[in-house]
């Protein structure tokens, strides 16, 4: 399957699709964080603390995706929509496309875990089943399900307009200011961080995902495992050097791919699968 596969240009507009997304997901996070900051105990008291078993709180997460499933919605109707979730079904990828994800990340991670000295820190689970439950709530409950909206549905209208360094840059940027809010509440993983290295490490991850996107076709499950991958629960704590080392592998990347990355002519830009209507 080639990469142009998936570049049709759909019924969604340009500028104001991307508007409309940015608009929702912003609008249903930010005002939803906003009600967290202001009034965080009575809330807790009635839905429990935040976390993934509050559902204001996993409401404020999905954000972007419920903004993308009701764009592709709105434009092709439930057979776009089924189109859209075949992406999932996209498994053809470079075989170094794979070993990245698989071990490219881990590797920065524990490179990062080397430099700061928390390489052993690694969770001890024993029985090694309970470990389970959590691997299962960070594959199915928490960031992963961004990615609907985020390289779903943002990145491929953005890449309509501009290169994939850039897509990937402006997505960054997005994402990140995104997560501003989870940096004033208390009960979350950002409450603990500092926003400068966090920003600069989610625009290095976020060109790496513009990389294996697009050399996945835009395979959505691929987007899917790489976003567990990147938050993987056994990984120890590697702040903040694994920033770094993230944003040396995104230039190297870049350097190295810059025939696709810096062009707009191979990317994907189309949001459904494309067989989709056949």
């Amino acid at each position: 399957m080639a990469v142009a596969e998936l570049t049709q240009v759909e019924s969604v507009p340009r500028k104001r699709g991307l508007g409309t997304f940015f608009t929702l997901t912003f609008a249903l996070t930010w005002g939803l964080a906003a009600i967290f900051i202001a009034a965080q105990d009575a809330i807790e008291r009635v839905f429990g603390p935040i976390g993934l078993t509050n559902p204001l709180y996993l409401l404020a997460v999905y954000a972007p995706a419920f903004s993308g499933l009701v764009m592709v919605w709105h434009h092709h109707g439930r057979q776009g929509l089924r189109g859209f979730f075949r992406r999932f079904r996209i498994v053809r990828m470079p075989a170094w496309g794979w070993l990245f994800l698989v071990a490219g990340i881990p590797a920065i991670v524990y490179a990062g875990a080397f430099a700061s000295g928390t390489a052993g820190d690694t969770p001890a689970f024993s029985p090694w089943y309970t470990a389970l439950p959590i691997l299962a709530q960070f594959m199915f409950l928490a960031g992963t399900v961004e990615e609907i909206g985020w390289r779903g549905v943002a990145l491929p209208l953005l890449q309509r307009r501009f290169s994939p360094l850039v897509s990937g840059l402006l997505l960054g940027i997005a994402w990140a200011v995104w997560h501003l809010p989870a940096f004033g509440m208390s009960g979350t993983i950002q409450s603990a961080w500092s926003f400068g290295p966090y920003f600069v490490g989610l625009l290095a991850v976020s060109v790496i995902f513009t990389w294996l996107f697009n050399a996945s076709n835009g395979s959505l499950l691929v987007a899917w495992l790489l976003h567990f991958q990147v938050m993987n629960p056994l990984f120890p704590d590697a702040r903040p050097w694994d920033t770094l080392f993230y944003v040396i592998a995104a230039v190297i990347i870049v350097i190295v791919n810059r025939r696709t990355m810096l062009r707009r002519g191979d990317a994907v830009t189309g949001l459904l699968h494309p067989t989709a209507g056949r």
